[in-house]
């Protein structure tokens, strides 16, 4: 397909823009793309009809793709509808430009023209609009959020979870709690157990949750959960978050030196001195931390033997920490 030299663009009549009228009905596609770029900073309202016919019209997907990059910003009802219908674009690089102008919608009214879009037939356009939305907390797409997670397309999975994470709603966690544990995706099963920290009481579904989460094949899952189990103060995950400080993965054990910190668990305190004497300086540092925040005698001792860490980072770690129980004392 062939742009003609027989004007296809809108005419908005106003003499000011005449040469961006010119340019956009020349045949050459980089032409009509600078033009693109010099209305888009022109950033007047009155001409976007041209931007939304462009990414919706014009037969170079390189124009296509510049005017949805340059509608980010906008959330008229039309420009909204623009970048939905370019979520169904043949062109890869334009979807993803639609989808990520989308993304940085920030205003409330955004939501209810893109509500349609979650029960689309395109897992693309459903996991864009679920990512869309995210951020906003549409509490009154909370049906409609749900009924996506056990969408068979995974990306549409994981935007849903992720989008019902963000909620923060109680009656949400009974469900990320399952995910955490039975979604056949890794990723799925990341995101939900992350999003299971919400909780001021903890229930015994998302505590049974994370604590087998703690034992996932996935360290990234295992990671999740330490860091969880922390933010939720489960008491009962400080055994297992002891037997975690041998983790395989050092990126693991730092997380759950971290939240046996958050526990005060005295009983973990002989358990850090290992990590504590790790190569990876960052699960040193964390260890001293941790053994800052259970305080005592015995933390004590183990922190003044690392005062001389060869990793500076480590020795203003201890310092806190030393500080930290001599002030508590």
């Amino acid at each position: 397909m062939t742009f003609v030299t027989q004007p296809h663009y809108p005419n908005l009549n106003d003499p000011d823009y005449l040469k961006f009228y010119q340019r956009l009905n020349q045949d050459d596609a980089a032409v009509r793309r600078i033009a693109i770029m010099g209305i888009a900073d022109e950033e007047n309202s009155e001409l976007l009809p041209w931007l939304h016919f462009a990414v919706q019209h014009d037969p170079a997907s390189e124009v296509r793709q510049e005017a949805a990059v340059r509608l980010e910003g906008w959330e008229d009802p039309q420009t909204l509808a623009a970048l939905s219908i370019a979520l169904l674009d043949s062109n890869l690089a334009v979807k993803q430009a639609a989808a990520q102008s989308l993304s940085e919608i920030k205003q409330a009214d955004s939501i209810a023209p893109l509500l349609p879009l979650l029960e689309h037939r395109d897992s693309y356009v459903r996991a864009a609009t679920l990512r869309a939305i995210r951020e906003l907390r549409p509490l009154q797409a909370f049906d409609a959020i749900v009924a996506n997670i056990h969408h068979a397309d995974v990306q549409v999975r994981r935007e849903a979870v992720s989008t019902l994470g963000w909620l923060k709603q109680s009656r949400g966690q009974s469900l990320l709690a399952e995910l955490a544990t039975k979604d056949p995706d890794a990723e799925v099963r990341r995101i939900a157990t992350g999003a299971l920290g919400i909780e001021q009481s903890l229930s015994p579904v998302v505590e049974q949750a994370l604590l087998k989460a703690l034992h996932d094949d996935i360290w990234q899952i295992r990671l999740e959960a330490a860091l969880t189990l922390g933010k939720v103060k489960a008491q009962s995950a400080i055994a297992p978050l002891i037997a975690t400080l041998n983790d395989p993965y050092w990126q693991v054990r730092i997380p759950a030196a971290r939240s046996l910190g958050k526990l005060k668990a005295t009983s973990a305190v002989d358990a850090l001195a290992q990590p504590l004497q790790h190569e990876i300086s960052n699960l040193r540092k964390e260890a001293a931390l941790a053994l800052g925040e259970i305080g005592g005698v015995s933390a004590l001792h183990l922190l003044q033997q690392a005062e001389a860490d060869s990793d500076p980072e480590v020795r203003k770690a201890v310092r806190i920490a030393i500080l930290q129980i001599q002030q508590a004392g």
